[in-house]
């Protein structure tokens, strides 16, 4: 196997980069060549707050490995600051070649319980604050024909989670709007991707630990360091991944797995056309055959990870 560095000459932003999983893929987007955007607001988990500390961190951090980096402490959730973001890698390096969209924040809370302001403000900065980023990227990707994104999203989108309906929601939209992106920019030679990863960080940090269950899941998860998902992420963003585009990943230790995608599952059909009574005699029967039942991730996964 070779071992290149896959990212030299390339500029890239990553957004959330001050702490977790987003330094963990600035560092080694850094030590595979590229120049780093480090884009980090500095709030807490919630959003409150805010210091450019974090996003110092793993600038100097890169830097003291022989990196190159510049911070950028706008937020991603508004259109004009999220320019800014773009605009900075401009500003510094004179291009840009890839973006990682991982800031986020939590507002985990029981849906019945989850109130308008814990809605929006995880959408504004997950949902709101990719498309954003991406778009303000996009004019430059399309001029030069080239570029590429890796979203990070979450298991909770993609399979199910408790007490996440607004984290879910935007999560896989981010995914909706990766592949959206893969299928609209491809004539520009735009690839688009996401990551589901799985790492003890700050985002996970909120799990709760009230059962033995919960405690033995928490354990199991600090274990996972956020440095796990760094190399997918930067093999997503180099050319040797040329070919890939529109795919959903995720990483669990050293485990890699390809998501499958909604398509469809079972066809019934009438030519007379369908009625209330024979969608409940004949196709909800017909159908069920192909029923899921809501799950969380940690039904999915029973094994140890590897």
């Amino acid at each position: 196997m070779t071992d290149t560095r896959l990212m030299e000459g390339k500029v890239a932003v990553v957004t959330g980069a001050g702490n977790g999983i987003g330094r963990a893929i600035a560092v080694m987007m850094a030590a595979h060549g590229a120049k780093v955007i480090i884009n980090d607001i500095g709030v807490s988990l919630t959003g409150e707050g805010g210091s450019a500390s974090p996003a110092e961190e793993t600038r100097d951090a890169i830097r003291a490995a022989g990196g190159e980096a510049a911070i950028s402490t706008d937020s991603v959730a508004d259109p004009e600051s999220a320019k800014k973001i773009v605009q900075c890698a401009l500003d510094n390096f004179g291009r840009i070649d890839a973006v990682v969209n991982n800031a986020g924040i939590l507002r985990d809370s029981i849906f019945h319980k989850m109130t308008a302001d814990d809605w929006k403000s995880v959408v504004d900065v997950h949902l709101n604050g990719s498309f954003y980023v991406a778009s303000a990227a996009a004019q430059h990707f399309r001029q030069q024909e080239s570029g590429a994104f890796v979203f990070m999203v979450s298991a909770s989108g993609l399979i199910g989670a408790f007490g996440q309906a607004n984290y879910a929601a935007a999560k896989l939209g981010m995914t909706a709007l990766s592949k959206s992106i893969a299928i609209d920019m491809k004539r520009y030679n735009v690839r688009s991707n996401c990551i589901s990863p799985v790492a003890w960080s700050r985002m996970v940090s909120s799990i709760p630990t009230d059962t033995p269950e919960q405690k033995a899941r928490v354990e199991k998860m600090m274990q996972i360091t956020p440095e796990k998902n760094a190399p997918l992420a930067v093999y997503l963003a180099s050319d040797r991944a040329a070919h890939v585009s529109g795919q959903v990943f995720g990483v669990r230790k050293n485990e890699i797995y390809l998501y499958n995608q909604f398509d469809l599952a079972r066809v019934v059909a009438d030519v007379d056309g369908w009625t209330p009574n024979s969608i409940a005699d004949v196709a909800m029967p017909g159908l069920a055959a192909g029923f899921r039942e809501p799950v969380t991730a940690a039904g999915v996964f029973p094994w140890e990870p590897i």
